[in-house]
């Protein structure tokens, strides 16, 4: 199983596990209708939010063009501020970096702040391989991992779980004895978690956006973790992916007034947080190493193909907020770190077909997805593209193929076609009975489970229609 994929079952157990787990749909129903309200209440008070788009569009699709000079300019800075920058072609070789960084401070605890890269390149696996602690200070995160668990939406790790649940598996893991009351819990989680910051040896974040103009990384976030994580260990290390660049703060400026409103319908998050390489003489905290490692696998690729305007993303999760799919499924559904529809366009690209050709089919192509996207990436179209690629590879299944060609073959052949549905109308009132087929099998099966198929008469419609002339 790849770093990527976090789970061994086939797709179709998957989602049958999912739609009947009624406290996950519950919980993502809530937060979609909460989040899209108040997102909708900051693009109205925002103004011109279509503008605001095309804007945030075209920052995003300069840095794409000029990423390369960019990137340049990031690491020549980086290393004048003091820090180190490290480029990571693999996700084997980001991890390995900081593996050998790790071992190097003879690092026994590290504190991390919440990072989907880090997800993506499977770094906490191989960093306890080594006999190191390694602890998410994000909330959500931090009650996955307590339990083996993976997170199921790129902002609300633990949207899946209701407070009985969390509750019970701090109880059970942790021997918590207070209420369900959220503060109560919240407030025993950061007592724990207190002594871990204090004695760790080296924090680990993620990064919203670089700026090269400044060498400085940006981080969004609504906790007081990532302060902590980034200023108490005498070591820092950010992991980005490689595209996740805004030339200077102007730009930097827009992209966030995107990012919070669009992933949890608020003007700022809480903490807003601008780090500029390690501690300087006479400056009073910060770290005293600070590394920087950007993190390709396989985004070249993905810049050089027709899948390139997904690099855009900002990782906000509005798509994920909007999509009816994703409402039923939820983020375990897709078996990627990256679920809903930009879940569905990357994950392919940043794994491979075999591992998720099912997601690109988790798709209504209803477009929610593209109208909400403050970057405007045509979710839905690139989605359709992968099925395409799909076809053109072989991939589908061959029974599908065959519908295809003789489906294909008849709506090219007027006489065939008029025959079959002459034939087919007589026979499905013959055959189909209280709305279902005899034999449930196939794409028909499944999509009579909740739908019933019309009733016939047994004539067609060009039949009923040459009637009447």
């Amino acid at each position: 199983m790849s770093h990527l994929q976090t789970s061994n079952l086939p797709f179709k157990e998957r989602v049958e596990q999912q739609v009947h787990n009624e406290v996950m749909r519950k919980a993502v129903i809530k937060a979609q209708e909460t989040i899209g309200a108040n997102r909708q209440k900051m693009v109205d008070e925002l103004g011109h939010w279509e503008e605001w788009r095309d804007l945030s569009k075209q920052f995003r699709n300069h840095v794409l063009a000029n990423l390369d000079a960019y990137l340049y300019q990031l690491s020549e800075k980086v290393t004048q501020n003091g820090g180190h920058v490290f480029f990571a072609e693999t996700a084997e070789e980001a991890s390995d970096y900081i593996r050998k960084v790790a071992l190097e401070k003879k690092a026994k605890t590290i504190v991390k702040s919440k990072s989907m890269v880090t997800e993506e390149i499977g770094l906490n696996s191989v960093l306890e391989n080594e006999g190191i602690k390694v602890v998410e200070t994000d909330l959500g995160e931090y009650l996955l991992q307590i339990v083996g668990d993976k997170p199921s939406h790129i902002v609300v790790p633990a949207i899946h779980k209701d407070r009985h649940r969390i509750r019970k598996e701090l109880h059970e893991v942790l021997g918590y004895e207070g209420s369900e009351q959220p503060e109560e819990m919240n407030a025993f989680i950061r007592k724990v978690l207190r002594e871990d910051f204090l004695k760790a040896d080296i924090g680990i974040s993620g990064c919203n956006f670089a700026v090269p103009e400044t060498g400085s990384v940006c981080l969004v976030t609504n906790e007081g973790n990532l302060r902590l994580a980034t200023t108490v260990p005498k070591t820092h290390i950010a992991v980005m992916g490689m595209e996740r660049i805004a030339p200077t703060f102007k730009e930097v400026d827009v992209l966030i007034t995107m990012l919070c409103r669009s992933a949890v319908g608020a003007k700022l998050t809480a903490y807003n947080t601008w780090l500029t390489g390690p501690r300087l003489e006479g400056e009073a905290d910060g770290p005293e190493d600070f590394h920087l490692v950007i993190v390709d696998n396989g985004r070249s690729a993905i810049l050089e193909s027709e899948f390139k305007e997904v690099l855009r993303c900002i990782r906000c999760g509005a798509c994920l907020n909007t999509c009816p799919a994703y409402r039923q499924i939820g983020g375990h559904g897709y078996g990627s770190i990256y679920p809903g529809p930009i879940g569905a366009v990357i994950s392919p690209l940043l794994g491979s077909y075999k591992e998720f050709k099912e997601l690109p089919y988790a798709c209504s192509l209803c477009n929610a997805c593209n109208s909400v996207c403050p970057v405007k990436i045509p979710l839905a179209q690139l989605i359709l593209k992968h099925r395409e690629k799909m076809v053109d590879q072989g991939i589908t299944p061959k029974i599908e193929q065959l519908e295809i060609k003789g489906f294909t073959f008849a709506n090219s052949h007027p006489s065939v076609w008029n025959m079959g549905v002459k034939v087919g109308a007589k026979v499905i009132s013959k055959f189909i009975k209280n709305g279902k087929p005899p034999i449930k099998m196939g794409a028909l099966g499944e999509w009579t489970k909740a739908r019933d198929l019309p009733t016939s008469d047994g004539e067609s419609f060009r039949e009923w229609f040459a009637k009447r002339k």
